[in-house]
């Protein structure tokens, strides 16, 4: 068996490094291979994208107008998800993201 993991830690206040680490094995015994990759410097916005057609396409749309003035997006996380109802039936969804970028050296 073979696993790679990322991990992203908040270290020395803002930097975000990411560990990687490589797990060989059958499961019960595993070695763990660590090794630090490339350090990066990455700041998050938070955005809201919407749609009447989903989730999908309302962080789709949230990233495609980020891309007009964002440059080196790395990564985003879904912090919330809402709707609106009307005539019992969903009509609109809205969808908060954080969006972690690469700062540029």
């Amino acid at each position: 068996m073979y696993v790679d993991v990322y991990v992203y830690a908040y270290v020395y206040g803002n930097e975000l490094e990411r560990i990687e680490w490589t797990f060989t094995g059958n499961g019960n015994d595993c070695e763990r291979e660590e090794g630090k990759v490339s350090e990066h410097i990455f700041k998050t916005i938070e955005l809201t994208g919407s749609s009447e057609q989903g989730v999908q396409h309302a962080i789709e749309n949230a990233i495609e107008r980020a891309t007009k003035s964002v440059r080196h997006m790395r990564w985003f996380e879904v912090t919330e998800v809402r709707g609106h109802i009307e005539e019992s039936r969903i009509r609109h969804w809205q969808v908060t993201l954080k969006i972690g970028f690469a700062l540029e050296d």
